[in-house]
């Protein structure tokens, strides 16, 4: 699962299990697509099609923006976002850089006012970022006929 700053949709109920930085959208921004390999399963993304994508680099503008006030990456933004959900949440992204590892270990130092939480999702709010996170939207935690949580609490 996907949970970042411009993938909301779970927030409900399926938070502690997602994905942090967009399918590396968060991290590189329109240079994403461009470094992807012919095969990569990301470009058969909604959001990363060319109807939605160069309306989408917006998102990854603004962050840009904010993150470079703030001293930080994208990524680290990003993260830190995550990491001000309430002291119950962890991201885990995955990586295999050492020096991406260490980007992300920054995150744990950038601060986030309540003003900059406000910016920060208004950049993803509504229907500001266009296209479905996947292909199969179908068969996600939305669709499914898992009980509610609190029918298994006793």
């Amino acid at each position: 699962m996907e949970w970042s700053l411009w993938t909301r949709d779970l927030e409900e109920e399926v938070v502690p299990t997602c994905s942090p930085l967009g399918r590396g959208f968060l991290s590189a921004g329109a240079k994403l697509i461009e470094s992807l390999a012919d095969d990569d399963f990301r470009k058969n993304f909604p959001r990363f099609k060319p109807e939605n994508f160069e309306h989408n680099k917006q998102v990854f503008v603004n962050i840009n923006l904010m993150a470079a006030r703030k001293g930080c990456t994208p990524s680290q933004l990003a993260l830190a976002w995550i990491l001000h959900q309430g002291d119950d949440v962890c991201p885990i992204p995955g990586t295999t850089k050492i020096g991406n590892f260490n980007e992300n270990v920054g995150s744990l130092s950038v601060k986030l006012t309540e003003e900059d939480m406000k910016e920060l999702e208004s950049y993803t709010s509504g229907d500001v970022v266009k296209g479905e996170r996947h292909l199969y939207m179908s068969s996600t935690w939305i669709n499914s006929e898992t009980p509610p949580l609190s029918s298994l609490e006793s």
